[in-house]
């Protein structure tokens, strides 16, 4: 089947190339002539594993082009994906204009019947509003079917999700594109629900708000394993051995973050408001979420006493290992508030450095340091801000000799106590 994806962001970007392997004839369409141009080329704007080797590879084929034009992605495909951003405005909800705008430009390129997919994460009945649109500005004339299919992707495990994802939801106002959208998803063999517009987009608020409830219902037990001397991960390891509850999403540390889960809480409690009901457990989730940074730094200051002009390392800048992705990373948000009490330091990410000097820039305050094993030195701490696995082989010799106090923050859990204690270092995770 031919496909157009708009938007070549992390979602339209991994659909592409994934729907192109799978055998589909793929147009990824970008207003941003820069970003299509690099594509073009063979670069890849994003890192994301696996990624890299699919567009080379699918670009090669042929499966796979990219274009400026959305009126060549419309005349030359039977399905149109919808990927651009949705970002949250100053009240939690959504900004629905870049939406609104392909709606209108997509309605005035058809000429023939055409199948219009919601990929973007959107507020309930944005598919209504999407086929409202394309019918007034094509005054009437078009013909076509909106579909909402909304992604379920882990940044850093994108590629992986989308081949062999838990299911796909496809919501329809009626029965006609539904045997194009299983022909679509066939080669992943996932279980497929086919339900209404409203339902499928509900799924994906319902699904991201409910695993940051996770995340905060593990931090706050953390809270309690400090003040009893429990280890929160046996905790949680007992519990997740449950079968009704699981063992993922349920690790302590300092708190979720990221492009989707804050956006998509804060769209759900708007949403939810705007329906008359007042979704307070959702609203603690935030509040449990924000002070478990607080506490952090909290902990940080009472062992170092203060923090002005103390040196602080810092690993990891992503909100999450395995990407480069630094938008609203919890880690970032750690070393702006070191500095505003005053701290300088020393910071490494193995993938995101370059884009997180948009957010931190290099100065006097911070130093970005180009290997791990270096951004000890001198320090009078130093936190684990980002669970990349490699940080696991820190070179601990090195790091007792180099630092000004031997201590450890794990923010992430990383580390074995044991391990780091027997090197010298006073060490604290997170709930243990």
């Amino acid at each position: 089947m031919t496909i157009s994806i708009i938007g070549t962001g992390y979602v339209g970007l991994v659909t592409g190339a994934c729907f192109a392997e799978a055998g589909h004839t793929v147009i990824c369409v970008d207003c941003d002539a820069s970003k299509v141009a690099t594509l073009q080329k063979g670069g890849v704007p994003i890192y994301e594993p696996g990624l890299e080797e699919l567009l080379v590879r699918n670009t090669a084929s042929g499966r796979l082009r990219f274009t400026t034009s959305t009126e060549e992605g419309v005349a030359n495909s039977q399905v149109i994906f919808i990927a651009v951003p949705t970002p949250s405005l100053a009240d939690g909800g959504v900004d629905l204009s870049f939406i609104e705008g392909v709606a209108r430009e997509i309605a005035g390129c058809l000429t023939g019947y055409r199948i219009v997919v919601d990929k973007s994460t959107v507020p309930v009945k944005t598919a209504e509003k999407v086929a409202e649109t394309i019918k007034r500005y094509s005054k009437g004339k078009a013909d076509f079917d909106v579909v909402s299919n909304p992604e379920f992707l882990r940044e850093g495990f994108a590629v992986e999700d989308l081949q062999h994802p838990d299911r796909v939801v496809i919501g329809v106002s009626s029965e006609r594109p539904v045997a194009a959208m299983r022909e679509i998803y066939a080669p992943f063999q996932a279980p497929i629900i086919v339900t209404d517009t409203n339902s499928a987009e509900l799924i994906k608020h319902a699904s991201n708000s409910f695993l940051a409830l996770k995340i905060s219902y593990a931090n706050a037990l953390s809270i309690v394993c400090e003040a009893t001397g429990a280890n929160v991960q046996e905790v949680v390891r007992g519990m997740g051995m449950d079968e009704r509850i699981g063992n993922r999403f349920l690790n302590a540390g300092l708190g979720f973050g990221g492009s989707c889960f804050p956006k998509d809480l804060s769209a759900f409690i708007r949403i939810s408001e705007e329906l008359g009901y007042d979704f307070r457990l959702l609203k603690e989730v935030q509040h449990i979420n924000s002070d478990q940074m607080a506490r952090f730094v909290r902990k940080l200051a009472s062992i170092l006493w203060v923090l002005k002009y103390k040196r602080i390392g810092v690993l990891g800048l992503a909100f999450k290992q395995n990407t480069d992705d630094v938008r609203m990373s919890p880690a970032i948000e750690l070393c702006q508030r070191l500095i505003q009490q005053g701290a300088t330091l020393r910071v490494y990410d193995p993938q995101a450095m370059e884009k997180a000097k948009a957010l931190l820039p290099e100065n006097d305050k911070t130093t970005y340091v180009a290997h791990m094993d270096d951004v000890p030195a001198g320090c009078d701490a130093l936190v684990i801000a980002t669970e990349w696995p490699q940080f696991t082989k820190l070179d601990l010799v090195r790091a007792r000799e180099e630092m000004r106090t031997p201590i450890i923050l794990d923010g992430r859990n990383l580390l074995e106590r044991p391990s780091v204690e027997s090197h010298g270092f006073l060490y604290h995770g997170v709930g243990r």
